[in-house]
């Protein structure tokens, strides 16, 4: 697998930032992809948590590189084989005045899970845990077992308060009425579709913001948000189109701020119906699902030309990709690399498979939501067309897209059978996409929140939950990578590239990249 070499990585910390002056000043920002709502613990989407991060806070922060710093809490430790003490700041007011306290940690560990209709539940980082109040500034989380990820798991959760929060529906958040948190941001309007405002909290307990109102706006198309920068409409944009880069590059009145992304683009396959709704004989008969045979899937991976798809597709800004994560992540194997461009040795395996002649099916994917994202899902379909698989395409805003993918069909199943998708690991190693996207789909258990294709395998489970119970860093670094390669070898998911982001902002200031991919007010700073 190549090396994170491909993008200029913008390394200054955030948080090594000086407070500096506080400027009177507005600052604009067009947004590919718009969150779906306020409410911190709706979605477990990349625009809703960067959007909501402006707002709320977490026990445990993360740098641009990731990596966990003191946020709400101060001080964290485990007290015994079961039991993680944290330690909260003091003296920190939600933005209607009232106190930051252990009842709001409480009040909100027992929400987040439990959100009703969350396309992607937050469960995957707290179902087993159990939070108590020792006083008014200590709390205490157990589990059942052993359990080494508390604080990563922690840095995902926004706390809400305990008075205006933690009873309020996801309605009244995008209202603004429940959006009241400790953040260096306060709510002032959600509009979906035109707009997202916010202004400075002068009293945040951390670092004061330099912008006094930040506006956010959903611009989806790529060349609309450059031409929206061009005119000075906006100040900033997130996710410059590949082929805008170099052009604006050159400009001498504009900066270019990239960074290699923990988000992997991927493809789903449904392995769990016997007779899957968008998978059909060639003519359009009913076909026993053939991508419940892993040759067929393991076909489809050599059938996609990776380096393709970087090349032409993503402009060169990506990176293939053979496994979850990227190098130099917590838990990537060693041992897996990018899988070869094989197409011949795809139909092979086709016919070994009993589908020398192929089969019909449609990929489904976002158009508003990944770098290209209906873009790839096109090369992805013309590649698998080559092999014999008719392969049609359905796009679609991530609005609809998502709920769609995850309970769209009867009884609240996955409606599709492949899909386009991608995968942030928000606790910035592999136990998040492996218990979010591998494990065998378990809601009560928290395993399984993204595993819209269903796939299971009691020997990944069984890893995955060693992993999660064994405290010993390298063991448990072992045991994810060994995970990753059984379920990449038995092609539970395909991994197709590596995002790497881009934004633009004119002359004057400047964003700092960040691996998470979020596009965050506090990390436009003035140069």
């Amino acid at each position: 697998m190549k090396k994170l070499t491909a993008a200029t990585a913008v390394t200054a910390s955030i948080l090594a930032l000086s407070a500096g002056t506080a400027f009177a000043e507005k600052l604009t920002i067009g947004l590919a992809s718009e969150p779906t709502a306020m409410d911190p613990h709706f979605h477990n989407l990349g625009p809703n948590n960067a959007m909501t991060l402006h707002i709320f806070d977490r026990l445990v922060d993360q740098t641009e590189e990731q990596v966990l710093v003191p946020g709400l809490a101060v001080s964290w430790k485990p007290i015994d084989d079961l039991t993680w003490e944290f330690k909260l700041r003091e003296g920190v007011k939600f933005h209607d005045g009232s106190d930051f306290n252990a009842d709001d940690v409480v009040c909100t560990i027992e929400r987040a899970p439990n959100v009703p209709n969350s396309p992607s539940s937050f469960g995957t980082y707290l179902k087993g845990k159990s939070v108590e109040k020792i006083d008014e500034l200590t709390v205490h989380f157990t589990t059942p077992e052993p359990y080494p990820l508390m604080p990563n798991d922690l840095s995902t959760i926004r706390i809400i308060s305990n008075e205006t929060g933690c009873d309020a529906a996801t309605e009244d958040f995008n209202s603004g009425v429940a959006a009241v948190g400790t953040g260096p941001f306060k709510f002032v309007s959600y509009t979906p579709g035109e707009s997202i405002v916010v202004e400075r909290n002068d009293d945040y307990w951390g670092t004061v913001p330099v912008w006094s109102e930040v506006e956010f706006r959903p611009i989806s198309s790529g060349p609309s948000r450059v031409a929206a920068l061009l005119a000075g409409d906006v100040d900033m944009i997130a996710s410059v189109p590949t082929t805008d880069i170099t052009t604006l590059k050159a400009r001498d009145n504009l900066v270019i701020s990239q960074g290699v992304s923990n988000r992997v683009i991927y493809l789903h396959m449904d392995q769990f119906r016997e007779n899957s709704p968008y998978v059909k004989a060639n003519g359009g008969g009913d076909i026993k699902n053939p991508l419940m045979d892993q040759r067929v899937r393991k076909a489809i991976s050599m059938a996609i030309n990776r380096d393709a798809i970087v090349e032409r597709v993503m402009e060169g800004v990506a990176l293939p990709a053979g496994q979850l994560l990227p190098d130099s992540f917590f838990g990537v194997s060693d041992n897996l690399e990018v899988v070869a461009y094989d197409p011949e040795g795809a139909k092979a395996l086709l016919a070994e498979a009993g589908y020398g002649d192929g089969f019909e099916m449609t990929i489904h994917g976002p158009n508003d939501r990944y770098i290209n994202d209906a873009k790839v899902a096109e090369a992805v379909a013309q590649m698998l067309t080559r092999i014999g698989i008719k392969t049609a395409v359905e796009t679609m805003p991530r609005s609809v897209y998502f709920g769609r993918a995850s309970r769209g069909a009867e009884g609240n199943l996955p409606e599709f059978s492949f899909i386009l998708v991608g995968w942030g690991a928000g606790s910035s190693e592999a136990s998040s996409p492996l218990k979010s996207l591998i494990h065998t789909y378990n809601p009560d258990k928290g395993f399984g929140s993204s595993n819209r294709g269903r796939y299971s395998n009691p020997e990944t489970d069984a890893l995955i939950e060693e992993a999660l119970r064994t405290v010993d860093d390298a063991k448990r670094e072992e045991l994810l990578a060994r995970a990753t390669e059984i379920a990449i070898n038995d092609v539970a998911i395909i991994p197709t590239h590596f995002q790497v982001n881009t934004w633009a902002s004119r002359e004057g200031i400047r964003y700092i990249a960040r691996t998470d991919e979020y596009t965050l007010a506090m990390g436009v700073v003035k140069e």
